[in-house]
């Protein structure tokens, strides 16, 4: 007669498993990696297309030209894509960083909602994610040796 336990073979009975909130902390680091990447494409287009967005500069929440934006989005985004990839791997400053740059993202996305709107919206939404994950759970997942 075979018995099922939830150990993989070879594993003690102490053995206690992974829990269900290691998928949502892998799912915030890859919208970590997903948001800053996001963010860059959004610097690249205000450094070099200021004509694409909706509304002129002096329009803004925060009155400065969108090249200003452009270096800010692409900084962000490099910062939090590389904290993204340091949360899959497991790292304590990963996920701090991650909950503040998530919500700087969330505020620098408040500021840009004059300019693109729906855009904001859907990265705020994803930053309210991350958070949510990182702060509930965040400790489930384990360092890579």
């Amino acid at each position: 007669m075979t018995q099922y336990t939830d150990r993989p073979p070879g594993a003690s009975s102490h053995y206690n498993g992974t829990s269900g909130w290691v998928g949502w902390i892998a799912f915030a680091g890859l919208m970590m990696t997903m948001l800053g990447f996001f963010h860059i494409i959004q610097g690249l287009v205000a450094l070099f297309n200021e004509t694409y967005f909706l509304v002129p500069d002096s329009r803004l929440i925060v009155s400065v030209n969108y090249t200003t934006w452009g270096w800010i989005h692409l900084i962000a985004g490099l910062i939090v894509m590389f904290a993204g990839f340091g949360v899959l791997a497991g790292k304590v400053w990963a996920r701090t960083i991650g909950v503040i740059v998530a919500l700087v993202s969330a505020v620098l996305n408040v500021a840009f909602l004059g300019a693109y709107p729906i855009w904001s919206l859907i990265m705020i939404a994803l930053d309210v994610v991350v958070i949510m994950a990182l702060t509930v759970h965040g400790s489930d997942i384990k360092p890579v040796p």
